[in-house]
Protein backbone atom coordinates (compact mmCIF):
# COMPACT_ATOMS: atom_id res chain seq x y z
CA UNK A 1 0.00 0.00 0.00
CA UNK A 2 1.13 3.39 -1.31
CA UNK A 3 1.86 5.81 1.59
CA UNK A 4 -0.85 8.33 0.33
CA UNK A 5 -2.75 5.48 0.68
CA UNK A 6 -2.20 4.80 4.28
CA UNK A 7 -3.01 8.51 5.19
CA UNK A 8 -6.17 8.52 3.56
CA UNK A 9 -7.61 5.71 4.95
CA UNK A 10 -6.47 7.10 8.39
CA UNK A 11 -7.97 9.61 7.71
CA UNK A 12 -11.19 8.09 7.08
CA UNK A 13 -10.85 6.14 9.75
CA UNK A 14 -10.49 9.56 12.33
CA UNK A 15 -13.45 11.00 10.12
CA UNK A 16 -15.86 8.05 10.67
CA UNK A 17 -15.09 7.90 14.55
CA UNK A 18 -15.67 11.49 15.33
CA UNK A 19 -18.75 11.52 13.16
CA UNK A 20 -20.18 8.96 16.12
CA UNK A 21 -19.36 11.18 18.80
CA UNK A 22 -21.90 13.24 19.50
CA UNK A 23 -21.33 17.41 21.18
CA UNK A 24 -23.59 17.98 24.06
CA UNK A 25 -26.92 19.29 23.35
CA UNK A 26 -26.80 23.44 23.08
CA UNK A 27 -29.42 24.26 25.68
CA UNK A 28 -28.74 21.88 28.61
CA UNK A 29 -31.39 23.41 30.82
CA UNK A 30 -34.10 22.54 28.25
CA UNK A 31 -34.89 18.83 27.84
CA UNK A 32 -37.27 20.17 24.41
CA UNK A 33 -34.66 22.13 23.34
CA UNK A 34 -32.42 19.09 23.77
CA UNK A 35 -34.77 16.64 22.03
CA UNK A 36 -35.59 18.92 19.32
CA UNK A 37 -32.05 19.34 18.39
CA UNK A 38 -31.27 15.49 18.70
CA UNK A 39 -34.45 13.62 17.95
CA UNK A 40 -32.36 10.07 17.79
CA UNK A 41 -32.22 11.11 21.82
CA UNK A 42 -35.37 11.17 22.45
CA UNK A 43 -36.37 7.96 20.48
CA UNK A 44 -33.87 5.86 22.77
CA UNK A 45 -35.32 7.54 25.82
CA UNK A 46 -38.34 6.78 24.87
CA UNK A 47 -37.54 3.36 24.27
CA UNK A 48 -35.92 3.48 28.30
CA UNK A 49 -39.13 4.58 29.19
CA UNK A 50 -41.04 1.47 27.78
CA UNK A 51 -38.06 -0.83 29.04
CA UNK A 52 -37.93 -0.22 32.51
CA UNK A 53 -40.89 2.38 33.28
CA UNK A 54 -38.74 5.29 34.49
CA UNK A 55 -40.13 8.31 33.70
CA UNK A 56 -37.87 10.10 31.06
CA UNK A 57 -36.83 13.30 32.97
CA UNK A 58 -35.09 11.10 35.75
CA UNK A 59 -32.02 10.06 33.95
CA UNK A 60 -31.80 12.79 32.11
CA UNK A 61 -31.36 14.85 35.29
CA UNK A 62 -28.88 12.36 36.59
CA UNK A 63 -27.15 12.11 33.12
CA UNK A 64 -26.63 15.78 33.43
CA UNK A 65 -25.56 16.02 36.60
CA UNK A 66 -22.94 13.02 35.96
CA UNK A 67 -21.71 14.25 32.28
CA UNK A 68 -23.32 17.46 31.28
CA UNK A 69 -23.97 15.14 28.36
CA UNK A 70 -20.21 14.64 27.53
CA UNK A 71 -19.67 11.13 26.10
CA UNK A 72 -16.13 10.87 26.95
CA UNK A 73 -16.51 12.59 30.55
CA UNK A 74 -14.22 10.86 32.67
CA UNK A 75 -13.92 11.41 36.32
CA UNK A 76 -10.67 13.71 37.83
CA UNK A 77 -6.82 12.56 37.97
CA UNK A 78 -5.53 10.99 41.03
CA UNK A 79 -2.25 12.77 41.58
CA UNK A 80 1.22 10.66 43.24
CA UNK A 81 2.33 12.98 45.97
CA UNK A 82 0.04 15.83 44.79
CA UNK A 83 2.21 16.42 41.91
CA UNK A 84 2.31 13.49 39.14
CA UNK A 85 -1.05 11.97 37.35
CA UNK A 86 -1.64 8.74 38.31
CA UNK A 87 -4.32 7.13 36.80
CA UNK A 88 -8.31 8.06 37.79
CA UNK A 89 -10.53 8.53 40.49
CA UNK A 90 -12.38 5.42 39.52
CA UNK A 91 -13.29 3.85 36.21
CA UNK A 92 -16.41 5.68 35.34
CA UNK A 93 -16.89 6.88 31.60
CA UNK A 94 -18.94 8.39 29.68
CA UNK A 95 -22.83 10.14 29.50
CA UNK A 96 -23.68 7.84 32.32
CA UNK A 97 -20.36 8.04 34.27
CA UNK A 98 -20.81 3.93 34.79
CA UNK A 99 -18.30 2.30 36.70
CA UNK A 100 -16.68 -0.51 34.70
CA UNK A 101 -18.35 -3.74 37.20
CA UNK A 102 -21.66 -2.02 37.36
CA UNK A 103 -21.82 -1.87 33.31
CA UNK A 104 -20.20 -5.19 33.30
CA UNK A 105 -22.98 -6.30 35.59
CA UNK A 106 -25.66 -4.67 33.36
CA UNK A 107 -24.18 -6.20 30.04
CA UNK A 108 -24.30 -9.56 31.83
CA UNK A 109 -28.37 -9.39 32.80
CA UNK A 110 -29.39 -7.32 29.80
CA UNK A 111 -27.64 -9.43 27.09
CA UNK A 112 -26.50 -6.70 26.24
CA UNK A 113 -22.73 -7.30 25.32
CA UNK A 114 -22.22 -5.05 22.78
CA UNK A 115 -23.56 -1.30 24.77
CA UNK A 116 -20.87 0.90 24.83
CA UNK A 117 -20.73 3.89 27.21
CA UNK A 118 -20.13 6.30 24.83
CA UNK A 119 -23.49 5.79 23.19
CA UNK A 120 -26.13 7.64 24.40
CA UNK A 121 -29.30 4.90 24.08
CA UNK A 122 -26.91 2.68 25.70
CA UNK A 123 -26.09 5.00 28.36
CA UNK A 124 -29.51 5.69 29.19
CA UNK A 125 -30.80 2.14 28.69
CA UNK A 126 -28.05 1.66 31.57
CA UNK A 127 -29.99 4.44 33.73
CA UNK A 128 -32.92 2.72 33.29
CA UNK A 129 -31.94 -0.96 34.53
CA UNK A 130 -30.27 0.81 37.28
CA UNK A 131 -33.21 2.74 38.36
CA UNK A 132 -35.75 -0.55 38.08
CA UNK A 133 -33.63 -2.28 39.92
CA UNK A 134 -33.12 0.28 42.99
CA UNK A 135 -36.65 -0.18 43.05
CA UNK A 136 -36.52 -4.00 43.31
CA UNK A 137 -33.36 -3.79 45.81
CA UNK A 138 -34.10 -0.55 48.19
CA UNK A 139 -38.01 -0.47 47.38
CA UNK A 140 -37.08 3.47 45.81
CA UNK A 141 -40.08 5.01 43.58
CA UNK A 142 -39.26 5.61 39.86
CA UNK A 143 -40.11 8.81 40.69
CA UNK A 144 -38.37 9.60 43.04
CA UNK A 145 -35.07 11.60 41.87
CA UNK A 146 -33.49 12.43 45.37
CA UNK A 147 -33.25 9.21 46.60
CA UNK A 148 -32.43 7.53 43.06
CA UNK A 149 -29.87 9.68 42.90
CA UNK A 150 -28.39 8.66 46.18
CA UNK A 151 -28.69 5.27 44.61
CA UNK A 152 -27.07 6.07 41.51
CA UNK A 153 -23.81 7.49 43.60
CA UNK A 154 -23.66 5.40 46.70
CA UNK A 155 -25.05 2.08 45.10
CA UNK A 156 -27.20 0.25 46.14
CA UNK A 157 -25.72 -1.26 49.25
CA UNK A 158 -24.32 2.25 50.18
CA UNK A 159 -27.72 3.66 50.29
CA UNK A 160 -29.18 0.71 52.41
CA UNK A 161 -26.83 1.56 54.92
CA UNK A 162 -27.38 5.36 54.65
CA UNK A 163 -23.61 6.42 54.01
CA UNK A 164 -25.31 9.68 52.46
CA UNK A 165 -25.89 10.45 55.55
CA UNK A 166 -22.63 11.38 56.28
CA UNK A 167 -21.88 13.78 53.49
CA UNK A 168 -24.11 17.19 53.59
CA UNK A 169 -22.70 18.07 49.92
CA UNK A 170 -24.62 14.74 47.87
CA UNK A 171 -27.69 15.31 49.33
CA UNK A 172 -27.33 19.02 48.32
CA UNK A 173 -26.62 17.54 45.07
CA UNK A 174 -29.59 15.26 45.43
CA UNK A 175 -31.57 17.92 46.06
CA UNK A 176 -30.68 19.85 42.64
CA UNK A 177 -30.81 17.16 40.28
CA UNK A 178 -34.81 16.35 42.11
CA UNK A 179 -35.22 19.99 41.07
CA UNK A 180 -33.46 19.79 37.34
CA UNK A 181 -35.81 16.19 37.47
CA UNK A 182 -38.96 18.29 37.96
CA UNK A 183 -38.25 21.11 35.65
CA UNK A 184 -37.32 18.48 32.94
CA UNK A 185 -40.49 16.67 33.46
CA UNK A 186 -42.48 20.34 33.22
CA UNK A 187 -40.76 20.51 29.76
CA UNK A 188 -41.31 17.40 28.87
CA UNK A 189 -45.12 17.32 29.02
CA UNK A 190 -45.22 20.61 27.31
CA UNK A 191 -43.63 19.36 23.83
CA UNK A 192 -43.97 15.80 23.79
CA UNK A 193 -47.00 15.41 21.95
CA UNK A 194 -45.20 17.18 19.28
CA UNK A 195 -41.95 14.96 19.61
CA UNK A 196 -43.93 11.70 19.05
CA UNK A 197 -45.86 13.66 16.02
CA UNK A 198 -42.17 14.58 14.89
CA UNK A 199 -41.12 10.57 15.43
CA UNK A 200 -44.53 9.85 13.37
CA UNK A 201 -43.70 11.90 10.40
CA UNK A 202 -40.00 10.94 10.12
CA UNK A 203 -41.28 7.02 10.25
CA UNK A 204 -43.68 7.24 7.11
CA UNK A 205 -42.06 10.34 5.03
Amino acid sequence: MKCWQTISLATLVTLALSGCASAPPQQPDDLCEIFYEKPDWYDAAADMRERWGVPIQIPMAIMYQESSFKHDAVPPRDYLLWVIPWGRVSSAYGYSQAKTPTWDDYERETGNTWASRDSFADAIDFMGWFIDKSHRINGVSKWDAYALYLNYHEGWTGYKRQTYRSKAWLQRTAGRVKQRAGTYGAQLRRCEEDLQRSWLWDLFF
